[in-house]
């Protein structure tokens, strides 16, 4: 029968190569579960309020007569989901039958890898959010006549129809997204998930101190 997690934390720390008191071991076992089930809880949660988010911005963008952008943040989020899902199976399949300290560095190799999985998507999700909501504009007629109030007033350079100056600052912005995207993800994942990270990490060469003694 396939051990429970309380079990593995309990036996994890007591073998050959980790002598450490059993208070203190206990102490590290609780501390292990509370951030890894936290780390879980907040995951689940962010993933479904994804979905929760996806429909809502969806019918907003009827209301308001941008259908465009709402159902190109639509896809994008569900694909969000998606893949960040497919890496939760990951985690799950994570072996329990290890102990402690082994589980601990395996979760901590999955983070590794759902934040390199999510850096390279963002390099690509930025920019994907500003062409939608500049899409979206665009494709809204309210948006036309206050663009063409502003550029009425000035000689303006157009290429099919599209003011140049519009496109380049357009490009502009894309490239700067797309280069500072998996940047801007560091700075959103520390965020949220910033304080359970950094105690994952203190915990973890706390017990690598330990396990040298």
């Amino acid at each position: 029968m396939e051990k429970s997690i309380e079990s593995i934390w309990k036996e994890g720390f007591l073998d050959n190569n980790a002598m450490v008191a059993p208070k203190l071991n206990n102490l590290y076992n609780k501390k292990s579960i509370h951030i890894i089930d936290k780390f879980k809880r907040t995951f689940k949660i962010n993933l479904n309020a994804l979905i929760i988010f996806s429909f809502v911005i969806l019918a907003l963008s009827f209301l308001v007569k941008i259908p465009v952008m709402g159902v190109l943040m639509f896809i994008l989020l569900n694909v969000i989901v998606i893949v960040n899902k497919k890496l939760l199976k990951g985690l799950n399949a994570i072996d329990k039958n290890v102990n402690s300290y082994q589980y601990l560095k395996s979760f901590d190799n999955w983070m590794d890898e759902q934040i390199s999985v999510n850096m390279k998507m963002s390099r690509f999700i930025y920019p994907y959010i500003f062409i939608a909501m500049v899409s979206g504009f665009t494709f809204s007629s309210e948006f036309q006549e206050t663009l063409d109030r502003i550029l009425g007033t000035h000689e303006v350079y157009y290429l099919y129809g599209i003011p140049v100056i519009w496109v380049f600052v357009m490009l502009v912005i894309i490239v700067l997204l797309a280069i500072f995207g998996g940047r801007i993800y560091l700075w959103d994942l520390n965020l949220v998930y910033g304080r359970i990270l950094k105690k994952l990490k203190e915990l973890i060469s706390d017990v690598e101190d330990l396990r040298s003694l």
